[in-house]
């Protein structure tokens, strides 16, 4: 029975076709994943001298002949790890690399374009909040603070709010420093930016209007004897503690630079380091905000969360996807195994 493959990188090249492939499994065949390997290898070698635009059309079609034998019902106890599909052939030797995202402008420049209009907005919502009246003002005391936020309900400290910048500002410098230094991630480092400059487009939208619509006073509000005086708590500016926007940004942009070197290199061992650091950077931030008395404990998880889902989402959604793909198991006279069946509409 055949066994064909089809691989294919695309980026600006629209690949049209219908593949089935049918996968035998046989214990007489064990050749068949280093055949294919080096197939695909020599594919993308000739496919990459064709195409100007650097990105690589590989296809590579293997013909597996196995016989028929009696053993073929024992390979149904065999767990489904061993017949995996095998991992895509390494990048030629030139080192050059296709990336894992695919970009569309007829989406992605509205979606920055609202992102950093909708935040231009949110900042104007801010700079419009009006001060504490005094009857406003009265009411807040610790004991009028939800009793999870209540810990820090009063607090202010000037040298952990300084602090806080350290992280939060060097972050933003994550994306673009790894870009630079990881060579698959610098051969394509435009789309790298772009969906960067998404992220925190997005992330700062969704801040600032909210910060500019919920009426919410910082911890430091909830005191009289914390060194500041009344005009600066009731300050309109100081009415908005939801949600935690330097956690939100920092977040963002650790996650981001996680997720993009993830798809880079799904198989690096760095991995649990890098997420690691993704979520201590703004997990840090949330610390210093919070014993600055600029935000609530829930504020701080809330920003924590949306800027990693942003950090997360945005590449995730970019990434090249298979579509119209069917899987569906197929037996036969002597033979198990499974039918991959992909359309294109």
């Amino acid at each position: 029975m055949p066994l064909f493959f089809l691989i294919f990188l695309e980026n600006k090249i629209v690949l049209k076709s219908i593949f089935y492939v049918k996968l035998l499994i046989h214990n007489t065949c064990p050749s068949w994943r280093h055949n294919f390997f080096n197939y695909a290898q020599t594919y993308i070698s000739h496919m990459k001298k064709l195409l100007s635009t650097g990105f690589l059309v590989a296809v590579a079609t293997i013909t597996i002949s196995a016989q028929k034998t009696d053993s073929s019902m024992a390979m149904l106890d065999t767990p489904m790890e061993q017949f995996a599909m095998p991992v895509p052939p390494p990048p030629p030797a030139n080192g050059s690399y296709p990336s894992p995202y695919k970009l569309s402008w007829k989406a992605d420049l509205p979606i920055i374009t609202a992102g950093i209009g909708l935040t231009a907005l949110g900042v104007s919502l801010i700079d419009k909040k009006k001060d504490l009246t005094p009857a406003q003002y009265a009411q807040k005391v610790p004991d009028n603070v939800w009793f999870f936020d209540r810990s820090n309900a009063g607090w202010f400290s000037k040298r952990a709010d300084d602090l806080s910048y350290i992280p939060f500002q060097a972050s933003f410098a994550m994306p673009v420093i790894m870009g630079l230094l990881d060579k698959k991630q610098r051969q394509n480092y435009g789309h790298v930016l772009v969906l960067y400059l998404e992220t925190m487009s997005i992330t700062g939208a969704m801040f600032t209007l909210a910060a500019g619509t919920v009426q919410r006073s910082r911890p430091f509000v909830y005191s009289r004897t914390n060194g500041l005086d009344d005009e600066y708590r009731t300050n309109g500016n100081n009415q908005r503690s939801f949600y935690a926007g330097h956690t939100a940004a920092t977040a963002a942009a650790t996650f981001y630079t996680a997720k993009v070197f993830a798809d880079f290199h799904p198989d690096s061992k760095a991995k649990p380091y890098v997420w690691a650091a993704a979520a201590a950077i703004p997990a840090l931030v949330g610390y210093w905000r919070y014993k600055a008395g600029m935000h609530f404990l829930s504020d701080n998880i809330l920003g924590f969360a949306i800027g990693a889902g942003t950090g997360i989402l945005v590449p995730h959604f970019h990434k090249h996807k298979i579509k119209n793909l069917s899987m569906v198991p197929q037996f036969g006279d002597g033979y198990r195994g499974v039918a991959f069946t992909y359309k294109v509409k």
